[in-house]
């Protein structure tokens, strides 16, 4: 071992493991003053040196479906295959962003995921790695990667192949992959499936929603009391049909979904269709928006695919909000070899169906006129928007979706052969058929077919039974209990000519020892050859291993084989099943028996509230519970299965706020004056009264009426003498008012004693609109000793101003 701070020379040996044993590849490493989380140990697999085979078809690394972009967040599965004859025994496979030598741990982008532990592993020393389990022979390996998030650039997956003493680099065309991110322009339309399907046979998948929209991490302006998604709508259909795609125009149900969260005019738009949709997918609306997932399931919906039909679109609104929905548009399930996609994981962010302008959750509505086209929202659409970044980062993923196969059904005609999952998702789950059966009808199963009508090659009929057990709602019909199909004559079907019936399998034999490992087998037998007089050649036995009391000394102890598991403990939801086996013999040293002769574990049932939560179709939304201005609005459902059969805490009962146009406001008036002295001493005059506006009328109120009002008056009759006499005196008067006004300037009878400023202008409107106010000032400049403290003070006035609208 080296002084500390010297400089050393290492030297890595790498060991694979090929027919002629373990092979050594050497090479050195300079000592680095860098030590990342993997102490550089990566970088060196990169530079190990060693034989090279320059070329080479035998090997390929694959991404299924061959894309030449990548989604970000999107999850793909990647293989590395060898063709007949060959094989490997050792690999090594990384994700490399592209222009970096992987010297760092930031080097390496995405995620890779195991599917099968048995198979591959993370490489010990250089975690962003996948290697292999154990070295043995194999023709093929997969794992799952996961695509980084938006703006990584582009990514180089890159294998290498160990076989004999040959190792096949990443260099090399067939074992690396490059991928760039998909771009996503603004207002692009939604990329369209450019070639037809070849593939043969049916497929089915599950889809499954997994929302993400919470206040925890879309705090913004989160909606906390109404949050919810609508009821998904969707359908598998033909390349000929468009349920939405981003730069298009939304259809009446794209807007009412959009709008109103309400599928129905969806639905009846896709049945429209006719035969260029295969399914209809559906499932309910989810009340919040969020919970987790050992609280509420996440939902999901099953649909079939052929080669016409092998698109898969669906869209739900999250509200609540203008016009914004999430969904898929035009995912192609059909691959280029002819074969079905086996998984699609997307995640969602949300678009604008262009027929509302709100910018925020609860904005009022605003249509769009002329309508815009579905566009992805971005985080600069509007300061106001809950998604908004300065900065024009990417918004963060409102929603999950999953696609899966589940199951295949009649005559592949891949080209890339079926790998191990491929033939487990198809036994995992059998083909069923679309069942249309209203929830609220309880049926027992179908009887097995009956034999077809004709024993000919002529068309016949066959027919299968069922059994109404219960009708929850009497006024949803139930469908017909009787189901018949078209059929032949035994042998005139090409499918039915070489097909061997065959039983169910026997139960396992015992294990042919008592103490270690051993065998057993189970047994089938054919119960009809097939019709053209073929052999069958479906095997009638199987063997397997078993291990019975794997420890075999005279301290240990003889037990039976486990049982059957018992029945699950529980009709519905999460329940307990058992299974038990038996001492045969104690141990021979006297010593107690610690073998394990229980087992439980965890049995999961259909949902519970299944059944007991029957309900009505929502109501249509009642009327604001005000004539203008802002309010309520509710709207309710009832519960139609018998409360016998479990509570159900689904809510009955939504109310959300409603917004009609401002209430009129009236011109408001002070009280009138007392009227003035007669403006006369004798004669015919006149007489005064006067009023102010306080507050002028607004969106539509009462006009302000009149402000000042005059009546005649009428003293007494004036003579000649007397009435110059008056006129003097009047005329005396008005000169002794004039100078008053001038020693006392701007004195008001409503302010005795006090000499005032005049009025100061109106100050700017509050507001450009929608009603604002203004304000002007009287102050006092001067109070006499003779004036009341009370009557003496500043004076303001508030009018109304830009009462238009908006």
């Amino acid at each position: 071992m080296t002084a500390t701070g010297q400089h050393s020379r290492v030297m890595l040996l790498l060991c694979f493991v090929s027919t002629a044993g373990c092979n050594m590849f050497a090479f050195t490493e300079e000592p680095s003053e860098r030590a990342g989380k993997s102490d550089g140990y990566c970088s060196r697999i990169l530079r190990a040196q060693s034989n090279r085979k320059e070329v080479n078809n035998e090997f390929r690394l694959r991404v299924e479906g061959d894309p030449e972009s990548y989604q970000p967040g999107s999850t793909y599965r990647v293989t590395v295959t060898a063709s007949s004859p060959s094989y490997f025994r050792g690999f090594t496979l990384i994700a490399l962003k592209q222009g970096t030598e992987g010297d760092r741990d930031e080097d390496y982008i995405g995620n890779f995921q195991i599917i099968d532990e048995e198979e591959t592993q993370f490489m010990t020393n250089c975690p962003p790695a996948v290697t292999e389990s154990t070295p043995r022979r194999r023709t093929s390996i997969q794992v799952f990667w996961t695509a980084p998030p938006s703006g990584s650039g582009c990514v180089f997956l890159k294998a290498s192949i160990v076989q004999k003493r040959i190792i096949y680099f990443q260099d090399e065309g067939s074992l690396t992959k490059r991928m760039c991110e998909k771009e996503s322009l603004y207002g692009d339309v939604t990329d369209k499936p450019l070639l037809d399907c070849c593939a043969c046979g049916t497929a089915k998948y599950r889809v499954t929603f997994y929302g993400n929209w919470s206040e925890k991490i879309h705090p913004k302006d989160y909606p906390r009391r109404a949050n919810h998604w609508s009821a998904i709508i969707g359908a598998s259909h033909s390349k000929n049909y468009v349920l939405w795609e981003y730069g298009g125009f939304s259809s009446e149900g794209v807007k009412q979904v959009a709008e109103l969260g309400s599928p129905v005019k969806m639905e009846e738009e896709i049945r429209q269709k006719g035969d260029d949709v295969l399914t209809v997918i559906k499932m309910k609306a989810q009340w919040p928006a969020w919970q987790p997932l050992n609280v509420r399931a996440a939902p999901s919906a099953e649909f079939s695919v052929d080669r016409t039909r092998h698109i898969m679109s669906f869209l739900t609104m999250l509200g609540p909000s203008p016009d914004w929905n999430v969904g898929l548009s035009a995912e192609d399930l059909c691959t280029k070899e002819c074969g079905w996609v086996q998984r699609v994981v997307q995640d969602l962010i949300p678009w604008d169906a262009g027929t509302d302008s709100g910018v925020t959750y609860e904005s009022p509505n605003k249509p769009t006129a002329p309508q815009d086209k579905i566009r992805p929202l971005t985080s600069l659409d509007h300061p106001q928007s809950p998604f908004y970044d300065p900065e024009g980062g990417a918004i963060t993923p409102v929603a999950r979706v999953v696609v899966e196969r589940i199951a295949r059904k009649g005559e592949q005609c891949n080209i890339v052969p079926d790998n191990v999952d491929d033939i487990v998702a198809d036994i995992a789950q059998e083909e069923k058929e679309e069942d249309d059966t209203p929830e609220t009808c309880i049926y027992s199963n179908w009887s097995p077919w009956s034999a077809c009508s004709s024993a000919t090659c002529e068309k016949g009929k066959r027919m299968r039974q069922r059994m109404l057990k219960a009708q929850l709602d009497l006024s949803v019909p139930c469908p017909h209990t009787q189901d018949f199909e078209p059929c032949m004559g035994p042998g005139c079907s090409d499918e039915d000519a070489s097909t061997c019936m065959m039983s169910e399998w026997i139960t396992w034999s015992p294990c042919s020892v008592s103490c270690g490992m051993g065998s057993r087998s189970r047994e089938r037998y054919v119960k009809q050859f097939p019709d053209d007089g073929s052999v069958c050649t479906l095997p009638t036995e199987e063997t397997e291993d078993c291990v019975v009391n794997e420890e075999c000394s005279p301290s240990s102890c003889l037990v039976t084989e486990w049982g059957e598991w018992d029945v699950c403990s529980a009709t519905c939801g999460l329940g307990m099943k058992r299974r038990e086996r038996m001492v045969k013999m104690a141990p021979a040293d006297g010593s107690i028996c610690e073998a394990e002769v229980l087992q439980v574990e965890k049995c999961m049932m259909p949902e519970c509230h299944t059944i007991p939560c029957m309900l009505t179709p929502w109501s249509d939304w009642s009327d604001c519970s005000v004539t203008c201005g802002k309010g309520l609005r509710t709207r309710q459902r009832m519960l139609k299965s018998p409360v016998e059969l479990g509570e159900c805490t689904e809510e009955l009962e939504q109310v959300e706020k409603c917004m009609l146009p401002e209430c009129p406001i009236d011109c408001i008036m002070s009280e009138w004056t007392e009227w003035s002295e007669c403006n006369k001493s004798c004669g015919k005059g006149h007489t005064i009264r006067t009023r102010v506006v306080k507050l002028e009328p607004q969106f539509g109120g009462d006009p302000c009426s009149e402000t000042i009002q005059r009546k005649k008056c009428k003293i007494r009759k004036c003579n000649r003498g007397q009435a110059n006499s008056d006129e003097k005196k009047r005329r005396k008067e008005q000169r002794e008012k004039r100078r008053s006004k001038q020693g006392r300037a701007e004195v008001t009878s409503e302010h005795p004693g006090c000499k005032m400023r005049p009025w100061s202008s109106w100050t700017e409107c509050t507001k450009l609109c929608g009603g604002g106010i203004q304000e002007r000032l009287m102050t006092v400049k001067q109070r006499f000793k003779t004036a009341q403290l009370s009557s003496c003070k500043d004076r303001k006035e508030i009018r109304a101003c830009n009462v238009h609208p908006c």
